[in-house]
This record gives structure tokens, sequence and C-alpha cells, in this order.
């Protein structure tokens, strides 16, 4: 049932559906529309900003809202920017729920100007959403890969065949609706797509004989109607969604506003089917308790997303002058035209040029190889960590190491960078995520995952504010130990510096302790690591047995795959495996790989969402393909667990600073900075801890394993211990 423009107020109509804490409401805003809302079978929508309706409904029931995606169409979250580091929010973003393309100021925040549902300011935080479900999230979890628009999240949970991708974008940056047409076969008339995989075989395409009382395809004519969101297939219809969310759809507004609505009820629909799989899935953890973990980390991972959104709206506060100075000091002062950055380049040069001569080009690595080569320093290749340890070998070895953390600032952050994304308010912005697509860490744009250690001293709190720095301390091989259950390395963790009863159990220094441990998780088997390895083995065999048995996987994917289930992360999310005759090309990146006693508990990490690059890793030889995705996934079933196990923290530690009026306003790797009223530092410190161990009770339960943080409290980032 749709109900558009009720006469009472979405908090009336909520609470007399029986809506309370954590009950899940869907949410769709469209632009110059209004807002949707929907609880069980039944949708409303008014013509009111989303952004008063809503935080009018969190503040009186405080739901779980649940959202197609927190970064696309739809979401009460996104807005036009008002400040740099953003990608302008298109119509062809409020429709797919693609960013960064070419455009004007389009909002998919159903409000327009700078009125849409914010996480930013005093206010903002008491408006914030305290709980959420991000569709496109949770999918990305139970699927793996990167895609994640309303078409293949609705295809996923409907045990259908993933649908073409979203339509072509206009050089303009408007959707292209007949392209859409011409793109999707579904969309042809007369055509009734694919079949769906459980209808019968002489069935219509797409009828679907188990369809529930009130699902939206149980009444069709053969070839549909094309009001319905849903077509004869079982798909999404492309282009309903489109004008859906734009507000373009035919008629006045009040079938707009129950498109809207209808929207919403389907994401509800979406919902119940991704808890149904996230139960469905076996619990790894050594004492299970309450909730299934999978869908515990379905909950963090859609407040993660949240939160990417509200560390964009935040920003890292910037102290600019010092920026200024600090960068000139690095590169040089700053150029008044092309003439002066020429002028700049040849003086960051010239030290290293003196020793290595004037033909050397210092940005392609053969021809500075080369260059050592004729000073007497002879190396297979000029990564930093080798010509460290050369530093005293030549002059020139020195230079280059200076030379290039100079030309990293100058070419990634220099005055440029701090130009575009520093706003007038003094916050560092770009645009984050909350999962990559392989394992699921967090990424984010303007350099904020890779700010150089020259720069934190830029980053300096604000007037009556204070930084909490908290670092997990040795999360990885205390992640291993849960996953792996392993006790003996269990036992290590009791100690803050778990390296050091390792170290006495193998027999030697915990600098070697700390290698063996490394060795065994990314693999390594030559020189010194190799011997750590074998040490670790005999001492650790349950942990070592289990990245074995993931490295097989990874494998055995490449060299074809199996009918095994999955290899996922402890927290259950995919992943994304090549499947496939390794190196002949005809492999996918989101196969299926079989691990006897590893389906529940693996995990995946890349650089990117495609995991090793198969032209980097042998090409056309099979066996250093498998070996490369026998590394990858070795590694990526601990990189991915404590990626989960962060997140889960980090949305903790963000609802906990709400009434603190902090905010998190970085996100690195396993490192949260905190931005906190002063008087409220020691609050905050305390509540980071309480997180920590509130988190690990349940994400480690019955694992006896033993998290820890180092906190500071700073008034400068690069004062607190890196």
């Amino acid at each position: 049932m749709v109900d558009p423009m009720p006469r009472p107020g979405a908090v009336e109509v909520l609470r007399a559906a029986g809506v309370g804490r954590g009950t899940p409401v869907a949410v769709v805003a469209v632009p110059g529309v209004g807002v949707a809302l929907a609880h069980a079978d039944t949708g409303w929508a008014w013509p009111a900003q989303a952004a008063a309706v809503l935080a009018e409904v969190e503040s009186a029931l405080a739901p779980r809202w649940v959202w197609w995606s927190a970064h696309g169409g739809g979401t009460p979250l996104t807005g036009p920017p008002d400040a740099p580091g953003r990608a302008t929010v298109t119509a062809a973003t409020a429709a797919t729920g693609v960013s960064g393309l070419p455009g004007g100021a389009g909002t998919a925040g159903g409000s327009g100007g700078a009125s849409g549902w914010r996480g930013s300011g005093a206010t903002g935080r008491r408006r914030a959403p305290a709980q959420c479900w991000d569709l496109a999230a949770v999918h990305r979890l139970l699927h793996g890969g990167g895609r994640d628009d309303p078409g293949v999240v609705w295809a996923a949970a409907r045990g259908l065949a993933a649908p073409p991708p979203p339509p072509r974008v206009r050089r303009d940056g408007q959707l292209d609706l007949l392209a859409a047409l011409e793109d999707d076969p579904r969309e042809r008339p007369g055509s009734q797509g694919p079949r769906a995989p459980d209808a019968p075989r002489d069935a219509p395409a797409g009828d679907r004989r188990d369809a529930p009382a009130g699902d939206p395809r149980e009444a069709w004519p053969a070839g549909g109607r094309p009001e319905d969101p849903v077509g004869p297939d079982g798909q999404l219809r492309p282009v309903w969604v489109q004008e859906t969310l734009l507000g373009l759809a035919p008629g006045g507004l009040a079938t707009r506003l129950e498109r809207a609505a209808r929207f919403a009820r389907l994401a509800l629909t979406v919902r119940a089917a991704q808890e149904r799989a996230l139960r469905a899935l076996a619990d790894p953890r050594a004492r299970p308790s309450g909730l299934p973990l999978a869908v515990l980390t379905a909950r963090a991972e859609s407040g993660a997303e949240l939160l990417a959104h509200e560390l964009w709206r935040y920003g890292l506060p910037v102290d600019r002058p010092t920026a200024e100075a600090t960068i000139a000091g690095l590169v040089g002062p700053r150029p008044r035209d092309e003439a002066g950055q020429l002028a700049a380049r040849r003086a960051r040069d010239a030290p290293v040029l003196r020793h290595l001569g004037g033909s050397v080009d210092l940005r392609n690595p053969a021809s500075v190889r080369a260059g050592l080569a004729a000073v007497g320093i002879d190396v297979p290749d000029t990564r930093s960590w080798r010509l460290t340890a050369l530093r005293a070998a030549h002059p020139a070895v020195d230079a280059l190491l200076v030379w290039r953390r100079a030309e990293r600032v100058a070419t990634t952050y220099g005055f440029r960078w701090l130009d575009e994304h520093v706003g007038a308010d003094g916050r560092l912005r770009g645009e984050w995520r909350g999962s990559d697509g392989a394992a699921g860490r967090m990424t984010a744009a303007a350099g904020l995952h890779n700010l150089p250690a020259d720069l934190r001293v830029v980053v300096v709190a604000e007037p009556g504010h204070q930084f909490v720095r908290a670092d997990l301390g040795q999360i990885e091989p205390r992640v291993l130990a849960v996953v792996s259950g392993d006790r003996e390395l269990a036992a290590a963790t009791g100690q803050d510096d778990l390296y050091a009863p390792v170290a006495a159990r193998l027999g030697v220094d915990r600098p070697t302790a700390k290698v063996a441990v490394l060795a065994a998780m990314y693999g390594q088997t030559s020189g010194t690591a190799g011997q750590a390895l074998r040490q670790m083995r005999r001492s650790y065999p349950v942990a070592l047995a289990y990245l074995d048995a993931a490295e097989s996987a990874g494998r055995a994917a490449a060299r074809g795959g199996s009918d095994g289930p999955p290899l996922r992360t402890f927290g259950g999310r995919r992943l994304p495996l090549r499947t496939g005759a390794a190196g002949t090309g005809g492999g996918t990146r989101s196969g299926t790989a079989a691990v006897a006693g590893v389906d529940a508990g693996a995990g995946a990490w890349a650089a990117d969402d495609r995991g090793p690059d198969p032209g980097a890793v042998g090409g056309a030889d099979p066996d250093r393909a498998a070996a490369a995705w026998g590394r990858f996934a070795r590694n990526a079933v601990i990189q991915g667990s404590a990626a989960e196990l962060f997140k889960a923290w980090a949305v903790t530690v963000r609802q906990l600073l709400v009434p603190l009026g902090g905010e998190i306003v970085l996100c690195l790797h396993d490192e949260l900075l905190l931005h906190v009223p002063t008087a409220r530092a020691v609050e905050a410190v305390a509540a980071t801890r309480g997180a920590l161990e509130s988190t690990a009770a349940y994400w480690a339960a019955g694992s006896d394993v033993r998290f820890v943080a180092d906190i500071t409290v700073v008034g400068r980032w690069s004062d607190a211990k890196s």
C-alpha cells in the first residue's frame, strides 16, 4: 500500500505503524519532489524537505534507516557540494550511484541547496542517523566486487543474473534515457528478457510462481506495465528508477511521490533478502551469541558508509599558514606561473643530478638505476626501502631519497592540492568510501589515506579542541589468532607487545619474531623470512594451516575454480578471487573457491577491487599467476578481517562521540583521529577504549584474544606517536 501525502506527519504515521528504535524504515529522497518512507508493506510520501522530516523522525523514533546507497540516488545524505574535495552530484549520480561525473549541481537530497540531511556541525550531529542499513554496502559484503547500483543490488537479492550496467552519461552530465533503451534489451518493445533462474520451464519469462502476496510482479500482463518498477523478467526497470530518482516521472506531484514510496518499499524487500542471506552464513566465532556475526558486520559496514559521508562533511582541520610554509620548505616557494613551476622542478632535481649526471631522468626508474650503477651502486630496483639501506654508500643515494620526498609533495601534495582540497573553513576534504571492492578497507580521495609524514604537522586542532589519536596495536597478528582459532597465538595476545612472547616461543629475538609473523601472513618464503616462516609453522601450526588453506583457495580458483563455497572474510565478505585457467585470459575475478573449514573465516584485501594484475604476476604463465592469487588470498584473510574489526570499532566510537560534541575526522588504516572539545578529551579517550572492548567482545567472542590501542591526546597530529 502507498499513501502519498498523508495528512498526519511522519512521526505520527510511523508510530501508529509500530515503528520504534531500530525498526527498519526505508527512505527515498527525490530532488524537487519530496521524501518517501516505507515500513512493512506500507509507504508514505510528503512534498517536504528530507532534512526536516528525517530529523523529526530520528529524534522521536530513532529507526534503522534503510537506503539504497549513502553515495547514490535517493539517499537524504547527498547534496550539492559546499566545500572543495567532493565530486559534483549530478543527475547521473542520482540515478546510477556513480559520482565524479561532469555537469551541473543536481541534487539527490530531495531538498535542494544546503538543506540536505547533513552530519556536520553541532546541529548536524544531533540530526545524524544513529543506525542505518546501506543496501549497496551489504550487497558488496555478500557478493564481492565494486558494482552496487540499484539494478544489480535488486537482481542479487532476487536471485537473478546481473543486469547490464547503468546507462551511459552524456558529456553534459545528464542521463541519456534513449541510450538506456538502446543498451538494455529488456526495455525494447516486446522483449521479455532472460528467464528467472527458478521460473518453471513453461512459465512466461520472469514469472515467479512463488512470489509473495504484494510482490509487484504478481499480476503483470505478458509484456509488463511501463509504470511498474520491475519488468516481467524480474529485473528493476532502469528507466523507471532513473525517472523516479530524478523526479521526472510522467504525471503530477502525487504520481512522483507514489513512485518514490514504491521504491522505498522495494528497498525493504531487498533488505529482508539480504538479512536472510547473511543469517544463512556460518558464524565463525568460537562462542557465537546474539545476532550472527555476518548481520553485525552488515550493520557496521552500513555505518561505515555513513561515517564516510561525515568524514567528507567534517573534513580534517588544517592550519593553512603552516601548510603553506611546510610545502614551501619542501618544494620551494609557490610558483607564479608555468615558468616558475619548471624552475622549481629544475631546482629540486639539481642536487641529485650533480651526482648522477644531467642525462639521468629522475622520473624514470630504469634511468635512475643506470645512473646509480654508473657511480657503483648496483641494485635490482630503486625501491626506497632498498636505497635506504645504502644511504651511506654514496651521496647520490641520500640526495635521491630527499628528492623523492620533495617530488611527492610537489606533484601530489603541493600548492595546487592545498588550493583544491582545503576550504575557507580550514578543513581538508576528500570523498570517502566505506569499502573498496575487495576486502572492504576504507578509501579516500585527496590523498587523505597517504598523507606524507612531513605534512602531519599541518593538521592542527581548532581552538578549544584537541585530537584524540587511537591506533590499534599489532592488529593483524591478533586478528590471525581470532580467525584461525590458534590457542597458542591467542595466548601471546595477552601482552601489550605480542612479538615478545612469540620471540620467546620461537627462541629468537623480537625483530626476527616480527619477521616470522609477517612472513606467515604475506607468504614470504625466501631468505630470513623463509627461515622465520618455518619456525612459525612448527610453533603455531593451527594459524599456519588456516593461512595455507586460504592460499590454496586462491591458487585453485586461478587454475579453474571449483563448485565449492565462496571464500569469505571472518565477517562474511566475499573475496573476489579470479576463476578460470590462470593466465589464459578466460577467467573472471569474482568466482568461488573451495577451502575446507575456511568459508566462514577467510578474507580479501587488494589495492583495488580486482586482486593481482595478471600482467604483473606472470601473464600467460599459469603457475606464476596461480601463485600470485594464492598470496593474495593468504594476505586477504587477515587484511579483510582486520578491516571489519576496525570499522566496527570506528562506528561504535562515532556514536559515543555525539554527546561529547566530538567527531571522527580521519580513518587511516588502523588509526582513528578524533576532534573533540578540550574539556571532553578525557571522556573521549575512555569512550574510545570502551568501544574497542565492547566491539572485540562480540567480534572475537570465545577466542580469548586481547586487542590493544595506543591512545594519545595532542593538539597537532605530528605530535602523536607514529
